[in-house]
Protein backbone atom coordinates (compact mmCIF):
# COMPACT_ATOMS: atom_id res chain seq x y z
CA UNK A 1 0.00 0.00 0.00
CA UNK A 2 1.40 3.04 -0.93
CA UNK A 3 1.98 5.77 1.67
CA UNK A 4 0.52 9.02 0.16
CA UNK A 5 2.25 12.05 2.05
CA UNK A 6 2.54 15.52 0.82
CA UNK A 7 5.89 17.35 0.60
CA UNK A 8 6.94 20.62 -0.06
CA UNK A 9 4.36 21.30 -2.73
CA UNK A 10 2.60 18.39 -3.53
CA UNK A 11 2.41 14.32 -3.38
CA UNK A 12 4.60 12.83 -6.20
CA UNK A 13 5.16 9.17 -7.19
CA UNK A 14 6.39 6.72 -9.84
CA UNK A 15 3.88 6.57 -12.86
CA UNK A 16 2.50 2.79 -12.67
CA UNK A 17 4.28 2.17 -9.48
CA UNK A 18 2.64 4.11 -6.87
CA UNK A 19 1.03 7.12 -9.02
CA UNK A 20 -1.50 4.85 -10.21
CA UNK A 21 -5.45 5.88 -11.31
CA UNK A 22 -6.66 4.40 -8.10
CA UNK A 23 -4.43 7.05 -6.19
CA UNK A 24 -4.66 9.71 -8.00
CA UNK A 25 -8.70 8.98 -7.22
CA UNK A 26 -8.13 8.67 -3.45
CA UNK A 27 -6.06 12.17 -3.23
CA UNK A 28 -8.67 13.90 -4.95
CA UNK A 29 -11.85 12.21 -3.50
CA UNK A 30 -9.88 13.53 -0.04
CA UNK A 31 -9.70 16.65 -1.38
CA UNK A 32 -13.13 17.20 -2.47
CA UNK A 33 -14.00 16.03 1.11
CA UNK A 34 -11.45 18.27 3.03
CA UNK A 35 -12.76 20.97 0.61
CA UNK A 36 -16.37 20.25 1.50
CA UNK A 37 -15.76 20.19 5.30
CA UNK A 38 -14.15 23.92 5.13
CA UNK A 39 -17.03 25.07 2.92
CA UNK A 40 -20.25 24.20 5.30
CA UNK A 41 -23.37 24.89 3.76
CA UNK A 42 -22.30 25.77 0.86
CA UNK A 43 -21.10 23.67 -2.45
CA UNK A 44 -17.49 24.37 -3.35
CA UNK A 45 -15.92 24.29 -7.29
CA UNK A 46 -12.89 22.77 -7.71
CA UNK A 47 -10.83 23.66 -10.88
CA UNK A 48 -8.94 20.56 -12.42
CA UNK A 49 -5.38 21.17 -14.56
CA UNK A 50 -2.73 19.25 -15.88
CA UNK A 51 0.76 19.47 -17.62
CA UNK A 52 1.92 18.03 -20.46
CA UNK A 53 3.62 14.24 -18.88
CA UNK A 54 2.91 11.33 -19.91
CA UNK A 55 -1.23 10.27 -19.62
CA UNK A 56 -1.62 13.39 -17.20
CA UNK A 57 -4.66 14.66 -19.35
CA UNK A 58 -6.09 10.80 -18.39
CA UNK A 59 -5.31 11.31 -14.75
CA UNK A 60 -6.95 15.01 -14.27
CA UNK A 61 -9.69 13.58 -16.14
CA UNK A 62 -9.75 10.40 -13.36
CA UNK A 63 -9.72 13.33 -10.38
CA UNK A 64 -12.19 15.86 -11.55
CA UNK A 65 -14.88 12.58 -11.95
CA UNK A 66 -13.90 11.68 -8.20
CA UNK A 67 -14.70 14.88 -6.51
CA UNK A 68 -17.22 15.29 -8.73
CA UNK A 69 -18.65 12.44 -7.68
CA UNK A 70 -17.94 13.06 -4.38
CA UNK A 71 -20.56 16.44 -4.29
CA UNK A 72 -18.03 19.33 -5.61
CA UNK A 73 -18.28 21.50 -8.89
CA UNK A 74 -15.66 20.76 -11.11
CA UNK A 75 -14.21 22.23 -13.63
CA UNK A 76 -11.60 20.44 -16.00
CA UNK A 77 -8.97 22.68 -17.77
CA UNK A 78 -9.53 22.77 -21.69
CA UNK A 79 -5.77 22.44 -22.13
CA UNK A 80 -2.27 21.82 -20.76
CA UNK A 81 -0.77 25.29 -18.72
CA UNK A 82 1.62 26.63 -16.25
CA UNK A 83 0.39 25.79 -12.89
CA UNK A 84 0.65 29.63 -11.87
CA UNK A 85 -2.17 29.69 -14.11
CA UNK A 86 -4.26 27.47 -12.51
CA UNK A 87 -3.34 29.54 -9.54
CA UNK A 88 -4.45 32.74 -10.87
CA UNK A 89 -7.87 31.05 -12.21
CA UNK A 90 -8.64 29.77 -8.75
CA UNK A 91 -8.73 33.23 -7.69
CA UNK A 92 -10.10 35.14 -11.02
CA UNK A 93 -12.97 32.16 -10.65
CA UNK A 94 -13.56 32.49 -7.00
CA UNK A 95 -13.21 28.80 -6.84
CA UNK A 96 -12.49 26.94 -3.63
CA UNK A 97 -9.34 26.08 -5.06
CA UNK A 98 -7.26 23.95 -7.70
CA UNK A 99 -5.95 19.79 -8.31
CA UNK A 100 -3.19 20.08 -10.29
CA UNK A 101 -1.80 16.95 -12.24
CA UNK A 102 2.10 17.52 -12.35
CA UNK A 103 5.42 16.28 -10.88
CA UNK A 104 6.99 19.91 -11.34
CA UNK A 105 10.75 19.40 -11.67
CA UNK A 106 10.83 15.89 -11.08
CA UNK A 107 12.08 13.16 -14.07
CA UNK A 108 9.52 11.69 -16.66
CA UNK A 109 8.76 8.59 -15.01
CA UNK A 110 7.01 11.07 -11.70
CA UNK A 111 3.79 12.55 -11.52
CA UNK A 112 1.88 14.23 -8.81
CA UNK A 113 -0.76 16.19 -7.16
CA UNK A 114 -0.67 19.94 -5.91
CA UNK A 115 -3.17 21.53 -4.42
CA UNK A 116 -3.93 25.45 -4.88
CA UNK A 117 -5.78 26.85 -1.98
CA UNK A 118 -8.89 29.49 -2.43
CA UNK A 119 -6.12 32.44 -2.44
CA UNK A 120 -3.95 30.99 -5.51
CA UNK A 121 -1.34 29.99 -3.25
CA UNK A 122 -0.28 26.22 -2.14
CA UNK A 123 -2.08 24.68 0.44
CA UNK A 124 -1.05 25.51 4.33
CA UNK A 125 0.12 22.12 5.74
CA UNK A 126 -2.81 22.32 8.05
CA UNK A 127 -4.90 21.46 4.79
CA UNK A 128 -2.50 19.14 3.83
CA UNK A 129 -2.48 17.01 6.90
CA UNK A 130 -5.85 17.33 6.77
CA UNK A 131 -5.73 15.30 3.27
CA UNK A 132 -3.74 12.86 4.96
CA UNK A 133 -5.73 12.43 7.61
CA UNK A 134 -8.97 11.86 5.17
CA UNK A 135 -7.18 9.47 3.03
CA UNK A 136 -6.06 7.08 5.88
CA UNK A 137 -10.16 6.96 6.67
CA UNK A 138 -11.15 6.33 3.27
CA UNK A 139 -8.76 3.57 3.02
CA UNK A 140 -10.82 2.44 6.45
CA UNK A 141 -14.12 2.46 5.07
CA UNK A 142 -13.01 0.78 2.04
CA UNK A 143 -11.26 -2.06 3.85
CA UNK A 144 -14.66 -2.26 5.61
CA UNK A 145 -16.97 -2.59 2.84
CA UNK A 146 -15.17 -5.28 1.78
CA UNK A 147 -15.28 -7.15 4.92
CA UNK A 148 -19.06 -6.95 4.71
CA UNK A 149 -19.20 -8.16 1.29
CA UNK A 150 -16.90 -10.47 0.70
CA UNK A 151 -16.08 -12.23 -2.65
CA UNK A 152 -16.39 -16.11 -3.15
CA UNK A 153 -13.08 -17.39 -3.07
CA UNK A 154 -11.45 -14.26 -2.16
CA UNK A 155 -9.09 -16.23 0.90
CA UNK A 156 -7.51 -17.73 -2.08
CA UNK A 157 -6.48 -15.34 -4.48
CA UNK A 158 -3.60 -12.32 -4.40
CA UNK A 159 -4.87 -9.20 -2.20
CA UNK A 160 -6.35 -6.82 -5.09
CA UNK A 161 -5.51 -2.62 -5.22
CA UNK A 162 -8.17 -0.59 -2.99
CA UNK A 163 -11.54 0.60 -4.75
CA UNK A 164 -13.05 3.51 -3.64
CA UNK A 165 -16.59 4.66 -3.79
CA UNK A 166 -16.74 6.77 -6.48
CA UNK A 167 -20.56 7.98 -6.33
CA UNK A 168 -23.30 9.45 -9.77
CA UNK A 169 -22.16 12.64 -10.20
CA UNK A 170 -24.91 15.10 -9.39
CA UNK A 171 -23.06 18.22 -11.38
CA UNK A 172 -21.72 17.80 -15.15
CA UNK A 173 -17.89 18.81 -15.40
CA UNK A 174 -17.50 21.47 -16.83
CA UNK A 175 -14.53 23.27 -18.85
CA UNK A 176 -12.29 26.71 -18.72
CA UNK A 177 -9.06 28.49 -20.54
CA UNK A 178 -6.58 28.77 -17.79
CA UNK A 179 -4.29 30.48 -20.49
CA UNK A 180 -5.19 33.54 -22.13
CA UNK A 181 -6.66 35.50 -18.94
CA UNK A 182 -3.62 34.67 -17.03
CA UNK A 183 -1.49 35.94 -20.45
CA UNK A 184 -3.61 38.60 -20.18
CA UNK A 185 -3.04 39.47 -16.37
CA UNK A 186 0.87 39.61 -16.89
CA UNK A 187 0.66 42.20 -19.47
CA UNK A 188 -1.69 44.14 -16.71
CA UNK A 189 1.14 44.16 -14.81
CA UNK A 190 4.35 44.49 -17.29
CA UNK A 191 4.35 46.90 -20.44
CA UNK A 192 5.18 44.26 -22.38
CA UNK A 193 5.17 46.43 -25.56
CA UNK A 194 7.76 48.38 -24.34
CA UNK A 195 9.80 45.61 -23.89
CA UNK A 196 9.56 44.34 -27.34
CA UNK A 197 10.39 47.77 -28.28
CA UNK A 198 13.90 47.40 -26.76
CA UNK A 199 15.18 45.21 -29.06
CA UNK A 200 16.21 42.87 -26.19
CA UNK A 201 16.28 39.49 -27.88
CA UNK A 202 14.50 36.75 -25.33
CA UNK A 203 15.69 32.67 -25.30
CA UNK A 204 13.38 30.42 -23.35
CA UNK A 205 14.00 26.70 -22.63
CA UNK A 206 10.76 25.33 -21.65
CA UNK A 207 12.07 21.86 -21.46
CA UNK A 208 8.93 20.37 -23.14
CA UNK A 209 7.07 22.02 -20.84
CA UNK A 210 3.61 23.39 -19.63
CA UNK A 211 4.94 26.42 -20.83
CA UNK A 212 5.79 26.44 -24.31
CA UNK A 213 4.41 28.49 -26.57
CA UNK A 214 2.77 31.04 -24.38
CA UNK A 215 4.95 33.81 -23.49
CA UNK A 216 7.10 33.71 -26.23
CA UNK A 217 3.38 34.05 -28.33
CA UNK A 218 3.04 37.65 -26.66
CA UNK A 219 6.46 38.51 -26.64
CA UNK A 220 6.43 38.14 -30.20
CA UNK A 221 3.07 39.85 -30.57
CA UNK A 222 4.78 42.34 -29.24
CA UNK A 223 7.41 42.63 -31.64
CA UNK A 224 10.50 41.06 -29.27
CA UNK A 225 13.00 39.04 -31.23
CA UNK A 226 12.70 35.06 -29.32
CA UNK A 227 13.97 31.91 -29.60
CA UNK A 228 11.86 28.63 -27.69
CA UNK A 229 13.97 25.55 -27.20
CA UNK A 230 12.12 22.36 -26.34
CA UNK A 231 8.73 23.64 -27.12
CA UNK A 232 6.81 20.71 -28.26
CA UNK A 233 4.85 17.86 -26.47
CA UNK A 234 7.47 14.96 -24.92
CA UNK A 235 6.12 13.45 -22.10
CA UNK A 236 9.88 11.74 -21.37
CA UNK A 237 11.20 15.40 -21.72
CA UNK A 238 13.92 14.12 -24.52
CA UNK A 239 15.34 12.71 -21.65
CA UNK A 240 16.35 16.20 -20.17
CA UNK A 241 15.35 16.27 -16.61
CA UNK A 242 12.78 19.18 -16.58
CA UNK A 243 14.77 21.32 -13.67
CA UNK A 244 15.91 24.66 -14.66
CA UNK A 245 19.37 24.01 -12.37
CA UNK A 246 22.87 24.66 -14.59
CA UNK A 247 23.49 20.81 -15.16
CA UNK A 248 20.25 20.98 -17.30
CA UNK A 249 20.75 24.21 -19.06
CA UNK A 250 23.18 23.49 -21.37
CA UNK A 251 21.79 24.02 -24.56
CA UNK A 252 20.07 27.30 -23.54
CA UNK A 253 23.22 28.89 -22.14
CA UNK A 254 24.75 27.82 -25.58
CA UNK A 255 21.91 29.32 -27.24
CA UNK A 256 22.19 32.78 -25.31
CA UNK A 257 26.37 32.89 -25.71
CA UNK A 258 26.12 32.32 -29.40
CA UNK A 259 23.22 34.07 -30.40
CA UNK A 260 25.04 37.00 -32.54
CA UNK A 261 23.17 40.22 -33.72
CA UNK A 262 22.69 43.92 -32.15
CA UNK A 263 20.86 44.04 -29.14
CA UNK A 264 21.47 42.80 -25.80
CA UNK A 265 19.83 38.93 -25.45
CA UNK A 266 19.19 37.00 -21.92
CA UNK A 267 17.66 33.84 -21.31
CA UNK A 268 14.88 32.14 -19.24
CA UNK A 269 14.11 28.43 -18.34
CA UNK A 270 11.25 26.92 -16.80
CA UNK A 271 10.81 23.94 -15.12
CA UNK A 272 7.80 20.53 -16.54
CA UNK A 273 5.00 22.87 -15.13
CA UNK A 274 6.80 26.26 -15.71
CA UNK A 275 6.22 27.57 -11.83
CA UNK A 276 10.43 27.43 -11.31
CA UNK A 277 12.84 29.80 -13.16
CA UNK A 278 16.21 30.40 -14.04
CA UNK A 279 18.21 33.58 -15.69
CA UNK A 280 21.10 33.15 -18.00
CA UNK A 281 22.79 36.61 -18.83
CA UNK A 282 24.22 37.65 -21.80
CA UNK A 283 27.79 35.63 -21.46
CA UNK A 284 25.90 32.30 -21.32
CA UNK A 285 26.10 32.48 -17.05
CA UNK A 286 23.42 31.13 -15.15
CA UNK A 287 22.46 33.93 -12.46
CA UNK A 288 21.31 32.09 -9.43
CA UNK A 289 18.01 32.35 -7.62
CA UNK A 290 20.15 34.45 -4.23
CA UNK A 291 21.02 36.70 -7.18
CA UNK A 292 17.51 36.99 -8.87
CA UNK A 293 15.67 37.93 -5.52
CA UNK A 294 18.08 40.28 -4.86
CA UNK A 295 17.74 41.91 -8.28
CA UNK A 296 14.21 41.75 -7.74
CA UNK A 297 14.15 43.36 -4.62
CA UNK A 298 16.16 46.16 -6.17
CA UNK A 299 14.48 46.56 -9.08
CA UNK A 300 10.56 46.74 -7.32
CA UNK A 301 11.86 49.42 -4.60
CA UNK A 302 14.06 51.32 -7.03
CA UNK A 303 12.11 51.46 -10.02
CA UNK A 304 8.82 50.80 -9.27
CA UNK A 305 8.88 52.54 -5.87
CA UNK A 306 7.44 49.31 -3.94
CA UNK A 307 8.09 49.19 -0.31
CA UNK A 308 7.53 46.09 2.43
CA UNK A 309 8.76 42.91 4.13
CA UNK A 310 11.17 40.78 1.75
CA UNK A 311 10.69 36.86 2.63
CA UNK A 312 12.96 34.81 1.87
CA UNK A 313 13.33 30.71 2.36
CA UNK A 314 16.37 29.63 4.25
CA UNK A 315 18.65 27.70 1.84
CA UNK A 316 18.13 31.55 -0.34
CA UNK A 317 21.80 32.98 0.62
CA UNK A 318 23.30 36.77 2.19
CA UNK A 319 22.79 38.75 -0.84
CA UNK A 320 19.27 39.25 -0.48
CA UNK A 321 19.72 40.06 3.53
CA UNK A 322 22.69 42.89 2.35
CA UNK A 323 19.89 44.32 -0.53
CA UNK A 324 17.18 44.37 2.15
CA UNK A 325 19.43 46.03 4.54
CA UNK A 326 20.45 48.36 2.08
CA UNK A 327 17.42 49.37 1.20
CA UNK A 328 15.50 49.46 4.86
CA UNK A 329 13.17 46.73 4.37
CA UNK A 330 12.62 43.66 7.22
CA UNK A 331 13.45 40.24 5.96
CA UNK A 332 11.41 37.23 6.89
CA UNK A 333 12.90 33.79 6.76
CA UNK A 334 11.11 30.74 6.14
CA UNK A 335 11.34 27.04 6.01
CA UNK A 336 11.66 25.27 2.03
CA UNK A 337 8.72 24.86 0.40
CA UNK A 338 6.52 28.30 -1.43
CA UNK A 339 3.37 27.29 0.74
CA UNK A 340 5.74 28.72 3.61
CA UNK A 341 7.07 31.56 1.58
CA UNK A 342 2.83 32.01 0.37
CA UNK A 343 1.30 32.22 4.00
CA UNK A 344 4.40 35.03 5.26
CA UNK A 345 3.70 37.08 2.70
CA UNK A 346 -0.04 37.19 3.11
CA UNK A 347 1.10 38.25 6.72
CA UNK A 348 3.70 40.63 6.40
CA UNK A 349 1.86 42.26 2.97
CA UNK A 350 5.61 41.74 1.60
CA UNK A 351 6.92 43.50 -1.93
CA UNK A 352 8.13 39.65 -2.64
CA UNK A 353 9.05 36.19 -1.65
CA UNK A 354 11.50 33.93 -3.02
CA UNK A 355 13.40 30.23 -2.53
CA UNK A 356 16.22 28.46 -3.55
CA UNK A 357 14.74 26.62 -6.57
CA UNK A 358 13.35 29.05 -8.88
CA UNK A 359 10.35 30.25 -7.33
CA UNK A 360 9.57 33.66 -6.68
CA UNK A 361 6.07 36.02 -6.00
CA UNK A 362 5.21 39.36 -6.31
CA UNK A 363 3.24 41.71 -4.19
CA UNK A 364 -0.17 42.56 -6.31
CA UNK A 365 -0.38 39.18 -8.50
CA UNK A 366 -1.04 35.33 -6.65
CA UNK A 367 1.27 34.91 -3.61
CA UNK A 368 2.47 31.69 -5.63
CA UNK A 369 5.48 31.25 -8.15
CA UNK A 370 4.82 32.97 -11.48
CA UNK A 371 7.98 32.37 -13.76
CA UNK A 372 5.89 34.42 -16.45
CA UNK A 373 5.83 37.44 -13.95
CA UNK A 374 9.27 37.13 -13.02
CA UNK A 375 10.33 37.10 -16.47
CA UNK A 376 8.76 40.20 -17.69
CA UNK A 377 9.81 41.88 -14.37
CA UNK A 378 13.17 41.11 -15.28
CA UNK A 379 12.95 41.79 -18.80
CA UNK A 380 11.39 45.56 -17.37
CA UNK A 381 14.42 45.77 -15.27
CA UNK A 382 16.79 45.67 -17.99
CA UNK A 383 14.69 47.73 -20.83
CA UNK A 384 14.20 50.54 -17.59
CA UNK A 385 17.97 50.88 -16.81
CA UNK A 386 19.14 49.97 -20.03
CA UNK A 387 21.66 47.57 -18.50
CA UNK A 388 22.40 43.58 -19.48
CA UNK A 389 21.44 41.26 -16.61
CA UNK A 390 24.97 40.23 -16.34
CA UNK A 391 25.50 43.85 -15.74
CA UNK A 392 23.23 44.21 -13.06
CA UNK A 393 24.18 41.35 -11.23
CA UNK A 394 27.90 42.33 -11.41
CA UNK A 395 27.13 46.03 -9.87
CA UNK A 396 25.49 44.01 -7.52
CA UNK A 397 28.41 42.35 -6.24
CA UNK A 398 30.75 45.53 -6.09
CA UNK A 399 29.08 46.86 -3.76
CA UNK A 400 28.01 43.59 -1.84
CA UNK A 401 31.47 41.13 -2.59
CA UNK A 402 31.02 38.43 -4.84
CA UNK A 403 28.67 35.30 -3.72
CA UNK A 404 29.05 31.78 -5.27
CA UNK A 405 26.72 28.98 -4.46
CA UNK A 406 26.20 25.58 -5.41
CA UNK A 407 23.69 22.54 -4.61
CA UNK A 408 24.99 18.85 -4.62
CA UNK A 409 21.90 16.24 -4.17
CA UNK A 410 22.86 13.08 -2.61
CA UNK A 411 20.92 9.96 -3.03
CA UNK A 412 20.70 7.43 -0.10
CA UNK A 413 19.28 4.39 0.39
CA UNK A 414 15.86 5.17 2.16
CA UNK A 415 13.96 8.16 3.39
CA UNK A 416 15.08 6.62 6.88
CA UNK A 417 18.40 7.22 6.16
CA UNK A 418 18.21 10.72 4.77
CA UNK A 419 16.26 11.87 8.10
CA UNK A 420 18.78 9.83 10.38
CA UNK A 421 21.54 11.53 8.70
CA UNK A 422 19.79 15.17 9.17
CA UNK A 423 18.69 14.80 12.78
CA UNK A 424 21.95 13.43 13.53
CA UNK A 425 23.99 16.72 12.30
CA UNK A 426 21.08 19.03 13.89
CA UNK A 427 21.21 17.00 17.24
CA UNK A 428 25.56 17.75 17.68
CA UNK A 429 26.24 20.22 14.63
CA UNK A 430 30.42 20.48 14.53
CA UNK A 431 31.89 24.10 16.29
CA UNK A 432 34.17 24.77 12.92
CA UNK A 433 33.24 23.72 9.43
CA UNK A 434 36.91 23.35 7.85
CA UNK A 435 39.25 26.34 9.08
CA UNK A 436 36.17 28.55 10.49
CA UNK A 437 34.09 28.70 13.66
CA UNK A 438 30.48 27.99 13.31
CA UNK A 439 28.49 31.36 14.15
CA UNK A 440 25.61 30.01 13.72
CA UNK A 441 23.25 27.19 14.17
CA UNK A 442 19.91 26.91 11.81
CA UNK A 443 17.37 24.25 12.58
CA UNK A 444 14.17 25.34 11.24
CA UNK A 445 14.57 22.79 8.00
CA UNK A 446 17.18 20.44 7.81
CA UNK A 447 20.26 22.22 8.97
CA UNK A 448 21.81 25.17 7.95
CA UNK A 449 25.61 26.13 9.57
CA UNK A 450 27.09 29.96 9.40
CA UNK A 451 30.63 30.68 9.21
CA UNK A 452 32.10 33.94 10.44
CA UNK A 453 32.29 35.04 6.79
CA UNK A 454 28.47 34.88 5.98
CA UNK A 455 29.28 31.67 3.90
CA UNK A 456 27.44 28.54 5.16
CA UNK A 457 26.66 24.61 4.16
CA UNK A 458 23.23 23.54 4.70
CA UNK A 459 21.75 20.01 4.75
CA UNK A 460 18.57 19.04 3.68
CA UNK A 461 16.22 16.35 3.48
CA UNK A 462 14.35 16.79 -0.10
CA UNK A 463 10.37 16.37 0.14
CA UNK A 464 10.09 14.07 -2.16
CA UNK A 465 12.47 11.42 -2.85
CA UNK A 466 15.28 9.98 -0.79
CA UNK A 467 17.44 12.72 -1.75
CA UNK A 468 19.75 14.64 0.90
CA UNK A 469 20.25 18.36 -0.44
CA UNK A 470 23.48 20.13 -0.03
CA UNK A 471 23.57 24.03 -0.54
CA UNK A 472 26.86 25.43 -0.06
CA UNK A 473 27.61 29.66 -0.46
CA UNK A 474 30.72 31.28 -0.33
CA UNK A 475 33.11 34.39 -1.78
CA UNK A 476 34.71 31.87 -4.23
CA UNK A 477 33.92 28.55 -6.67
CA UNK A 478 36.67 26.65 -4.81
CA UNK A 479 35.38 27.87 -1.43
CA UNK A 480 31.50 26.56 -2.59
CA UNK A 481 32.92 23.06 -3.82
CA UNK A 482 35.08 22.71 -0.35
CA UNK A 483 31.94 23.16 1.36
CA UNK A 484 29.57 20.92 -0.65
CA UNK A 485 32.72 17.94 -0.36
CA UNK A 486 32.39 18.59 3.24
CA UNK A 487 28.42 18.49 3.68
CA UNK A 488 29.01 15.25 1.42
CA UNK A 489 31.40 13.66 4.01
CA UNK A 490 29.22 14.26 7.04
CA UNK A 491 26.20 12.99 5.44
CA UNK A 492 28.26 9.51 4.38
CA UNK A 493 30.03 9.66 7.72
CA UNK A 494 33.39 10.77 5.83
CA UNK A 495 34.12 13.17 8.55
Amino acid sequence: MTDIRFGTDGWRGIIADDFTFANVRLVAQAIARRVRADAGDQTPSILVGHDTRFLSREFARAAAEAMAGDGVQVSLTAAFAPTPAFSYAVVRLQAAGAVVITASHNPGEYNGVKFKSSFGGSAPVAFTRGVEEEIRRLRVESRESRAESPQPGAESREPRAEKFEIRNSKFEIGSFDPCEPWLDRLEELVDIARIGRSGIRVALDVMYGAGQGLLAGRLRRAGASVRELHGEINPGFGGLHPEPIPAYMGALMDCVKGWEGPGRRVGFAFDGDSDRVAPVDEDGIVVTPHQTLALLVRHLVQQRGMRGAVVKSVNIGHLVDAEAEALGLPLVVTPVGFKFIAEAMRKHDAVVGGEESGGFAVRGHIPERDPGLITLLLLECMEMTGKSLGTLVREMEAQYGPRRYGRLDLRLPSLEVRDRVVASIAGSPPDRVLSLPVCHVETMDGVKLTRADHSWVMLRASGTEPLLRIYAEAPTEGEVNALLTWGRAMALGEE
